[in-house]
Formats: C-alpha cells, sequence, structure tokens
C-alpha cells in the first residue's frame, strides 16, 4: 500500500498529475484543488506549467482486477473525506474527486451536517439524488465538524490545520462531536496562526477534562 509520495511534479494534467519519485514516475488522480496547490491545472481548468519543485501528496490506493488507481491529496484531511465519500454507494473514486474540487473537508463536513445537497450537487456528476445519499450516509460520521466554536469562520488558510487536527483526534478515538468541540476550543484559545502540533496538544487537554 502507498500511503504517501514525495517527489517532484513532471507532469501535470487537469485531472492528474505524475510525480517523479527517484526516476520512477507515478501517475495520481487528484482534485482540481490539490493540483492548484501543488502547481498543475489551476481551479478554473486552465493548465499549470509544472515547477519541478519538492511536493509531497498523501495518497489512496485502490486495487481491481483490471487496474491499480492511485488517487493523490494535498492534506491528509482530504484523503479521509474522500474515504468517508467512496464509502457511499454510487460514490466512485473520479466522483469524489469532483466534489473535493468544489468543496473542501471542511465545507464537506459543514454540508453534510446541515442537509445541504444542493452544495454537495454542484459538483460533476453529482445529482440531487446521490448528493442526498452521501448526506444521509455520511451525515453521522462527519457531520460533527460544525459543532465546534471557531470552525466556521475559520480563513480558508488555516481549515487544513483544523481537519487535520480533527483527523488525528478521531484516530485516537473520539466521536466527531467530542474531536470538534475540542478543536474548535483550541483554535479559539490559540488563534489562527495555531500550528498542528499545537492544536493536537491542545485539544487532547479539552477533551480529556
Amino acid at each position: 500500500m502507498i500511503a504517501r509520495l514525495r517527489g517532484v511534479l513532471a507532469e501535470a494534467g487537469a485531472d492528474h498529475a505524475v510525480l517523479d519519485v527517484g526516476g520512477v514516475g507515478y501517475l495520481v488522480w487528484c482534485s482540481a484543488r490539490t493540483l492548484s496547490a501543488i502547481g498543475g491545472a489551476s481551479r478554473d481548468g486552465s493548465q499549470g506549467e509544472p515547477g519541478g519543485g519538492d511536493v509531497l501528496l498523501f495518497t489512496e490506493m485502490q486495487v481491481r482486477e483490471d487496474a491499480i488507481t492511485l488517487y493523490g491529496f494535498g492534506s491528509a484531511g482530504e484523503r479521509d473525506s474522500f474515504r468517508l465519500l467512496t464509502s457511499v454507494q454510487g460514490v466512485g473514486g473520479r466522483v469524489a474527486l469532483a466534489i473535493l474540487s468544489v468543496l473542501d473537508a471542511g465545507e464537506l463536513s459543514r454540508a453534510v451536517a446541515s442537509g445541504d445537497k444542493a452544495m454537495i450537487a454542484r459538483a460533476n456528476g453529482v445529482g440531487p439524488k446521490l448528493a442526498m445519499r452521501i448526506v444521509n450516509e455520511l451525515k453521522d460520521k462527519m457531520g460533527g465538524v460544525v459543532l465546534g466554536p471557531g470552525l466556521g469562520a475559520a480563513p480558508a488558510a488555516k481549515g487544513g490545520v483544523s481537519t487535520d487536527a480533527l483527523s488525528a483526534l478521531a484516530n485516537l478515538g473520539f466521536k466527531p462531536a467530542e474531536a470538534s468541540a475540542a478543536v474548535g476550543a483550541a483554535i479559539e484559545e490559540l488563534g489562527d496562526g495555531a500550528t498542528l502540533d499545537a492544536v493536537v496538544r491542545l485539544a487532547l487537554r479539552k477533551a480529556a477534562k
């Protein structure tokens, strides 16, 4: 199982990138959001030029009888959202990436928690019925993200910190609502410039009270 890749961006398309890792080129399917972040296609679909810089992608590998497919993400939070989305019947990897191209992990969590199927249906290939199925099936798994103070108002640039902190607490066994409340309180106390490590440490102390 390939969990992450670090290498040089060799090629970039509208929906994929090729990462050169030690002379081996890995074709990785990505959301438009991730491609834009690493210097590939922009959010409007126009092509960018590979910058040749060092790139780190979190990855998810799907193995089927006829294909091995690698998906790449700019953060662990985006990968977690991808895994949740593909657990829904009718949501394959490409559809999940389409959703993550228009909604980041925090926005997706808020849409699911509030039952806003119209937000999810903005993605290409997602109709109202599928959007409603996503909301219904994921509400208990990720809906708690919107409950914590501060998360809804956090700047987009800090969304990765809060999302990754939530993921860290979830991996430690905390329920979504507990994790969200603790992370939200930690970010509110530390401020928007807090590092992931500081947020997780303080959130753990708050959750343990």
